[in-house]
């Protein structure tokens, strides 16, 4: 009986071929052939690992959860400029408590940079029994728009890395 191959793996196969021609920077029958040999290996192990790690990784929700960190940082880095190239000082810092959604403690380090990075936002403690962030914010006035933030990128991140039954210690 002859067994069907998803389509979808084919396209992983092939898009992964084609990462690693454009790594070696041209496309010829070694790369080809290197190339397919290796995406049949990942693969393979990707396989392997969902059977230990039945969670996954979700893509859509994680390249949401990427641009908007990258939005964030653009943002936040233009925000800083003005505010430091600009005579009055309209900074009213704070360090304000945010209750993270259930499920998010177990990105507390994902959810730690991905704020810190940002310029004008730190992570001054994480509680994770509590599921609670402390904030540095630079414009306290923010502070609402802020945490309303901070529990999207925390859904964002439960939803690209779930875990393999809800509440599972990471």
């Amino acid at each position: 009986m002859r067994r069907k191959v998803p389509v979808r793996r084919v396209l992983t196969a092939a898009a992964l071929t084609l990462i690693w021609c454009g790594l070696w920077g041209s496309v010829s029958l070694a790369n080809v052939a290197s190339g397919l040999a290796l995406s049949v290996v990942v693969l393979a192990a990707g396989r392997a690992g969902a059977a230990a790690n039945p969670g996954g990784i979700r893509v859509g929700p994680l390249l949401r959860f990427a641009w908007l960190v990258v939005v964030d940082l653009a943002r936040s880095t233009v925000d800083v400029a003005v505010e430091i190239l600009t005579p009055t000082d309209r900074t009213g810092e704070a360090i304000i408590a945010v209750d993270l959604p259930d499920g998010a403690s177990d990105h507390l380090l994902l959810l730690s940079a991905a704020i810190t990075l940002s310029p004008g936002t730190a992570v001054v403690e994480a509680d994770s029994d509590a599921g609670r962030l402390y904030l540095h914010l630079l414009h306290v006035q923010r502070r609402r728009e802020v945490e309303v933030h901070v529990r999207e990128l925390a859904d964002l991140a439960c939803a690209a890395l779930p875990n393999a039954e809800p509440g599972a210690e990471a």
